[in-house]
């Protein structure tokens, strides 16, 4: 397996902002009781965006950049987060992908995702796949949550990440808070890989992948807040990839299926999607987790194909607009 990029290492190096300018970021630094560093991004704080971004790049591995700029969609022009980078596979699903789902000690289930996954090898297929371990004496995990983690956990995840509990940095921002939503967000590309993997496409084949969307405004109710990230990808994200790929008959047909408007339940709110399927992810159709528009180049042949298009009405509405 390749394991010449460390995402912990450059992860830890961009935490490293967080913790010297803990006031400037708008978090708090602090430490389980058995030594780890917890950075709070928005539990007990403001955080802002300037945090978000870090808590994006962080969450990628250190293997991709972000930025923060206005777009528009349809007659609003809203902030928004682009990400780029040059290591697709490694960066969406070898660090930035939500797939290590860990017990909390009163038994809830805390979803982990960064660059300590790499070393737990959260799922494992994922990298059997894209032929990449790290090997990291630090640990780095981000968890969208709104409780920081208890001392149970923190040892959970260390003892899995084979790292000493001092050599583990956990990162949290709630859903809700502006640099969970900004890093939410930011999983624009990862969102678009990995459902171009569904549908059969290599992510090892994906050389650059970039594309942004839409950072919803701050709303306290956490359903109405995760609602709005979905929807600002499936109605307001666009992804763009380059790619080597042989069989460009085959290439057309799976940018044709991967946009959210292939599936049954698009063109309503997540959040009624979400409601009308009482609440449960596995109930709703798996076509809809995808950008609104992907754009693939082929760079063996230089054709570029185009599918989706971004829905303005039902995003702005969603967004209380």
């Amino acid at each position: 397996m390749n394991s010449a990029l460390s995402v912990n290492h450059m992860a830890w190096k961009l935490a490293e902002h967080l913790l010297s300018n803990p006031d400037f970021y708008g978090v708090k630094v602090s430490k389980s009781s058995a030594g780890a560093t917890v950075i709070d991004a928005g539990v007990h704080t403001s955080g802002g965006f300037q945090a978000g971004l870090i808590l994006t790049e962080l969450c990628m591995g250190g293997c991709g950049r972000a930025n923060i700029d206005f777009k528009s969609y349809g007659a609003m022009s809203l902030p928004s987060i682009t990400v780029c980078t040059d290591s697709p596979a490694v960066a969406a699903l070898g660090s930035q992908f939500a797939g290590w789902r860990i017990k909390e000690s009163d038994g809830s289930i805390a979803i982990g995702s960064g660059p300590a996954r790499a070393l737990a090898l959260k799922p494992k297929e994922i990298y059997e796949e894209i032929g990449y371990k790290d090997l990291s004496d630090k640990a780095v995990l981000t968890l969208e949550s709104n409780i920081l983690p208890s001392d149970m956990l923190i040892e959970k995840v260390a003892g899995v990440c084979n790292v000493k509990v001092e050599n583990l940095l956990v990162v949290v921002a709630p859903t809700a808070s502006i640099a969970g939503l900004v890093q939410v967000t930011g999983r624009i590309v990862e969102v678009g890989i990995h459902k171009l993997r569904t549908l059969g496409l290599s992510p090892k084949i994906i050389r650059y992948a970039c594309g942004y969307a839409p950072i919803p405004p701050v709303c306290p109710d956490f359903e109405v807040a995760m609602a709005r990230t979905n929807d600002a990808i499936l109605y307001g994200g666009t992804v763009y990839c380059t790619v080597d790929y042989e069989d460009e008959a085959a290439l057309k047909k799976i940018v044709e299926q991967a946009p959210s408007g292939t599936s049954k339940d698009y063109g309503k709110p997540f959040l009624q999607i979400f409601r009308e399927a009482d609440r449960d992810f596995y109930k709703i159709d798996h076509n809809l987790f995808a950008p609104a528009t992907l754009i693939v180049n082929n760079a063996k042949t230089g054709r570029v194909f185009k599918a989706g298009k971004l829905n303005p009405d039902v995003l702005l509405q969603s967004l209380g607009f």
